[in-house]
């Protein structure tokens, strides 16, 4: 037998009921923000996600599906949906164009790490990206529509914040915290790979003994240039006017390289540890990065897997209907209605004649709305009787009119 390789999973029922549920939601809330539908392919040059996600990553040092195709292309799987996006707004001329674009996307994404909990080698994402505005109210707003989807769920979380600064501010402080580092014995090993390629992400390892060794380090919120320190007391006022509480974390750094200035995560402790669940922030140099025209953007992603268990379904309402054949003559007529029936209303059948208690039974369980048997009276009489599951109502009704009946 074949399984399916270790910390990849089907989607199947009832996940997949929710999966689809958590998407359609999201899509709808994104869209009443303005963002539009964007699908960028899961294999990506992997040059794209070295230059993006940077080499400090674990993502990239350590997690990528990397291989070479037989084009001798040095190609990967997608491990996040952010640089796929960008690498799209620039080669579709997007940014040469100056124009506002608001995206949101869904798909699975790959990271070679150990499965756990909510943690896969396939996993999904959704997010959103935004090109053209340096306006920290569109920072405010992504945050405000990720609140929006995570309370439409009924998921309790956390808002933790920071700001990690801008090209101005970021050099005089990288060289502070290098200086502190420098002093700093005991750093595990991945510290000291990241204190030499970014060591802003040295804050972020979840070593307790490096975050013990780290308890005194400089902060980049204590060092903001007044264009920075301006803005972050913006988002927070704005923030606080629509009732979102937060929590100032001055060692948020999230996991990627291209972020600056607005960093957040949203973390639960309903899974587990507290966990985050979802987070972006501002990246304004990465279209550049990719070589584009200098772009401010902002955005997020939310890993749906660590979601789903904690997401609520709505009780189903019973819609549509089931059409049943009670023997062989009329299974013809039952498809040639059950197909008409599916241009007005969602419509189910079997294909094999039944006894109608076998019907009545399948028709429960596919959450039909209305029923209807067709045998050999509703045959000779070309009428049927229409029955409303929820109230038990019944109507009689002509097999010719059945495409006007209001269902």
């Amino acid at each position: 037998m074949i399984n399916a390789l270790r910390g990849m999973r089907d989607i199947i029922s009832p996940d997949s009921e929710k999966y689809t549920y958590f998407i359609e939601n999201c899509s709808k809330i994104a869209k009443n923000y303005g963002f539009e539908f964007i699908a960028t392919p899961v294999l990506e040059e992997t040059s794209l996600f070295k230059r993006s996600v940077g080499e400090s990553s674990d993502i990239v040092g350590k997690e990528m599906y990397q291989f070479i195709d037989k084009g001798e292309n040095d190609v990967c799987l997608r491990p996040e949906g952010t640089a796929g996006i960008v690498r799209s707004f620039i080669q579709n001329k997007m940014d040469r164009a100056g124009i506002v674009k608001r995206f949101f996307y869904y798909g699975a994404m790959f990271r070679y790490e150990r499965p756990q909990k909510g943690r896969l080698r396939q996993f999904h994402q959704f997010g959103v990206e935004s090109f053209g505005v340096s306006d920290v109210r569109e920072d405010a707003a992504v945050i405000l529509m990720l609140s929006e989807m995570l309370q439409f769920f009924g998921i309790k979380t956390i808002l933790k914040l920071n700001s990690l600064g801008c090209p101005k501010c970021m050099p005089s402080y990288r060289s502070k915290l290098v200086k502190f580092l420098d002093t700093a014995e005991g750093l595990c090993e991945d510290c000291q790979r990241r204190k030499n390629l970014n060591p802003i992400r040295v804050l972020d390892c979840k070593s307790e003994n490096c975050q013990r060794l780290l308890t005194n380090a400089p902060l980049l919120i204590e060092a903001l240039c007044d264009e920075c320190k301006n803005d972050f007391e913006s988002l927070k006022s704005i923030l606080s006017k629509f009732d979102i509480n937060y929590e100032i974390d001055p060692k948020l750094v999230r996991g990627l390289d291209y972020y600056s200035k607005t960093a957040f995560e949203f973390v639960s402790s309903d899974i587990g540890a507290q966990s985050s669940v979802a987070g972006g922030g501002r990246y304004d140099r990465l279209v550049e990065f990719l070589g584009g025209k200098a772009t401010p953007a902002v955005g997020f992603a939310i890993g749906v897997e660590r979601l789903l268990e904690l997401v609520k379904m709505p009780e189903n309402a019973k819609s549509g209907v089931y059409v049943g054949a009670l023997n062989k003559e009329s299974e013809e007529l039952v498809f040639t209605l059950a197909t008409k029936l599916r241009k007005k209303v969602k419509t189910s059948f079997e294909y094999a004649s039944k006894n109608f208690a076998k019907h009545l039974n399948n028709a429960d369980k596919m959450g039909a709305k209305y029923f209807i048997c067709v045998g050999e009276n509703e045959l000779k009489s070309s009428e049927v009787i229409v029955k409303n599951l929820e109230t038990k109502e019944e109507q009689k009704c002509a097999l010719s009119d059945l495409g006007e009946f209001k269902w």
